[in-house]
């Protein structure tokens, strides 16, 4: 069939470039994509991703917003699994190496014109042009594909060190070391790139032996590279580390530099896993156990509300929160297919670049359930099957890959492929979702953040003049110390700890501390003062994360400390009391006297969760501008004997007529369409000028502006308590709904599952709990699992 539209459009087509997405595995608007009956068919104009599904028939409603009707339908159909012989050796590598999609799916390919054939029949076109965007749709990287490449490389890169290497050899040439100048072992050695000794390494992964004498080495000499020994090979390539940079690099003249010793390259043949392999392996090993306490393999699930989410690499900190959002009644009452229908016919978005239309998508291929159901085929590198069918096991689940990418970019963290906290990555969607209400104008009352909303007061008295300050903070969940009590230590050499109650962490919390020298200007001289926390309100949903990481060599370092979780939750006794009768609040001058920053939220988590208090943090970040947490870190450990370091931070005065902006600043500035705290915060970073608040606006557009909870005593009030969310009423009881689990030494390594009760789907009792494991779903034991529940990082309880 031909197509007039298509000789139309064929002159201006343009085959995508390098940076460009092309999305061609699914639809951007659903799950539906390349491996479906139908296919994906793919826009020549913008590549955008359509479905053909019914009830949705996404690439019909891209046709007619955007006026773009002709596309390339793809479809995907697995090859027969061809079983591995005994005798091949083990895959060592994942996406590093994984097969191209020719050599395991049939790709077929048609062109359609939604225009003149909407009930999709194939068209022909003979254009030079349209065929060579076509191939350049089909080799270029597909959306996901373009963040999953970077899922196990690890960019390893030369520096000053390796590249100005001065070389001073202090053995005999040709006589390459066996065994580690400091001890007897002949494994995990370390060749000094200076002076050509051999030490041993660091205990590595998988039980790799080694004292660390190359570090010693390092310290002793000043020599900085190292190449490890039994990783090189005839191509030049090695494992190279500088313990300058505490990093691994790259020696672009690492056969010269072998040379120098007497080792030849060619004749080198490796012997020992490189440490990406070891690395590798060792992710690999970071899975939780899919057995119960019985040994017996726990049951899988499907249905709605039961679709598991892929793994993209390292994605798992985000699966968890997002399989947890969307187990709450707040966020599938938002999230619904009729919101999106309405919204996907009218936003003026690509898709793509869309929070709320990815947050739709997410909502439909978690909830619908027609992603939830047996894989037909494994992946290549799934070893998950049904012992009497040889079938999968576990569903195929969804892959996030456009969320991902989206709700990442611009971020430092969240934009790579790293492992992150699951604690961080719930307070940046939780930011995202509510900037993204605000532009769109969303009353609170409907958007969903509002359930994790809540306030926590501190209270400073005076011990001398007995006056009391009262500050609260709008706040979407309270962090709790956790007690570190050892116990002994394991068969493996690992410290165990004493089980610690959860209400113990909240009244640890919410307890009084004394502060001495505290500097109080009603008494005029320094004085002891009376510090605590407490509930100003209670939220929908109350999430507790714990803080268990203590500084280990200077390093934060995860401990594995038991804690007792009970099923439900009484909090009344933890509410805030506020002034009582008799005392009197101290005064604030101006808003600047007690006004603070706002504190970078992500190096503020990262300080808090090494376990330092909150008023150290941010008197760190006040002293090294505000922007990084190891900089913070290491201003800390610099002033932790400083007598003052846990006073409260004291503000220079300044005059209000310097500080304080005019009501016609702020009028005029909102009449342009900002919001009056917009231009309040806009006027006191710009020095009361105009002119440059307002570009401040425009250069700060996601800013959501001054928080009422910095203004003077009494101005805004009103806004204020309205802002922190929650509610004072009693009885504050909760119930436990979902936990987040982690194994791992580190939030940024190892694997997190989330454990959420009933969620909807499941035909059981009440009380049954369900296991995600990326997209393993699986009825999970009584109470959640034991173990898991009692070492978990997050804890969800639902106010009752």
């Amino acid at each position: 069939m031909s197509c007039s539209h298509i000789s139309h459009i064929a002159p201006r087509l343009k085959s995508p470039t390098v940076g460009q997405q092309v999305h061609r595995e699914e639809c951007t608007l659903c799950f539906d994509g390349q491996d479906g009956p139908e296919g994906v068919l793919v826009c020549l104009e913008c590549f955008n991703g359509g479905c053909f599904g019914e009830g949705r028939r996404h690439a019909y409603l891209h046709a007619e917003k955007t006026g773009h009707g002709v596309g390339v339908v793809i479809k995907r159909t697995r090859k027969e699994r061809t079983k591995r012989d005994s005798t091949e050796p083990p895959n060592k590598k994942l996406a590093i190496s994984a097969p191209k999609d020719e050599e395991l799916y049939n790709i077929s390919t048609s062109l359609r014109c939604l225009k003149c054939s909407p009930i999709g029949e194939a068209i022909n076109s003979d254009d030079a042009n349209v065929s060579s965007v076509i191939e350049g749709i089909m080799k270029a990287l597909s959306s996901a594909q373009q963040s999953e490449v970077k899922a196990w490389e690890e960019e390893i890169l030369p520096c000053e060190h390796t590249l100005t290497l001065e070389q001073v050899p202090l053995i005999q040439i040709g006589h390459v070391p066996t065994e580690c100048s400091s001890c007897d072992l002949t494994s995990n050695l370390w060749l000094c790139l200076t002076c050509g000794f051999a030490n041993c390494g660091r205990k590595q992964f998988g039980g790799v032996g080694g004292n660390g004498h190359a570090l010693e080495h390092f310290h002793e000499t000043g020599h900085m590279l190292g190449v490890k020994m039994g990783t090189v090979t005839p191509e030049g390539t090695a494992d190279v580390y500088c313990y300058a940079c505490d990093d691994a690099k790259v020696d672009p003249d690492l056969p010269k530099h072998l040379q120098a010793f007497g080792i030849e390259v060619l004749g080198q043949i490796k012997t020992e896993k490189s440490m990406t392999e070891l690395q590798l392996e060792h992710n690999l090993k970071f899975d939780f156990s899919m057995t119960g306490d019985d040994g017996k393999e726990l049951e899988p699930v499907f249905g709605k509300g039961l679709t598991g989410l892929k793994n993209l690499g390292n994605s798992c900190y985000m699966a968890s929160v997002l399989q947890t959002l969307f187990s709450l009644p707040a966020y599938r009452s938002r999230y619904t297919s009729e919101t999106a229908s309405h919204h996907f016919q009218t936003c003026n978005k690509l898709p793509a670049e869309c929070l709320e239309c990815q947050m739709l998508k997410l909502a439909d291929g978690l909830l619908s359930g027609r992603y939830s159901r047996r894989a037909t085929l494994p992946p290549p590198s799934t070893t998950d099957f049904d012992e009497n069918t040889e079938a999968p096991r576990f569903q195929e689940g969804i892959k996030p890959s456009q969320f991902k990418a989206l709700i990442g970019k611009g971020h430092e963290e969240f934009s790579t492929m790293r492992q992150q906290d699951s604690e961080e990555f719930l307070q940046h969607l939780l930011g995202k979702l509510r900037s993204q209400a605000k532009s769109d104008s969303l009353p609170e009352s409907l958007q969903p953040t509002r359930i994790t909303k809540f306030g926590m007061e501190q209270r400073l008295q005076c011990t001398g003049c007995k006056k009391v300050r009262l500050q609260v903070e709008p706040v979407d969940l309270a962090s709790l110390p956790v007690d570190a009590t050892e116990k002994g230590i394991d068969e493996e050499g690992r410290k165990l700890f004493q089980e610690v109650e959860l209400e113990k962490c909240i009244q640890q919390l919410c307890g009084d501390e004394t502060i001495e020298g505290y500097q109080c200007e009603t008494c005029d001289g320094k004085t002891t003062a009376i510090k605590s926390t407490r509930f100003k309100s209670f939220p929908e949903l109350l999430v507790f994360h714990m803080k268990k990481f203590q500084l280990i060599n200077w390093v934060p370092t995860k401990l594995e400390i038991p804690v007792n979780v009970p099923d439900t939750l009484t909090l009344d006794s933890f509410l805030s009391q506020g002034l009582q009768p008799g005392e009197e609040e101290m005064t604030v001058k101006s808003a600047s006297d007690s006004a603070l920053p706002e504190f970078n939220a992500t190096a503020m988590s990262q300080l808090e969760a090494m376990g330092f208090p909150t008023n150290r943090c941010q008197k760190a970040l006040l002293a090294t501008g505000n922007s990084d947490a190891e900089v913070a870190m290491s201003w800390l450990f610099e002033h932790m004997e400083d007598p003052d370091i846990d006073a409260p931070i004291q503000v220079q005065t300044q005059s209000k007529s310097a500080s304080e902006p005019s009501q016609d600043q702020i009028n005029m500035i909102s009449d342009m369409g900002f919001t009056p705290n917009q231009a309040r915060k806009a006027l006191r970073e710009s020095d009361g000028n105009a002119e440059r608040a307002i570009e401040w606006l425009f250069s700060n557009p996601g800013d959501p502006g001054e928080d009422v909870s910095t203004l003077p005593a009494g101005e805004g009030k009103d806004e204020k308590d309205e802002n922190i969310g929650g509610s004072s009423d009693l009885p504050a009881n909760y119930k436990l709904k979902a936990f987040i689990s982690h194994k791992g030494p580190s939030v940024h390594s190892g694997h997190y599952v989330t454990t959420i009760r009933n969620p909807e789907g499941v035909d059981g009792k009440d009380g049954e709990w369900i296991l995600f494991n990326d997209e393993k779903v699986v009825r999970a034991p009584e109470r959640g699992g034991e173990e898991m529940r009692g070492k978990a990082y997050l804890y969800v309880f639902e106010r009752v």
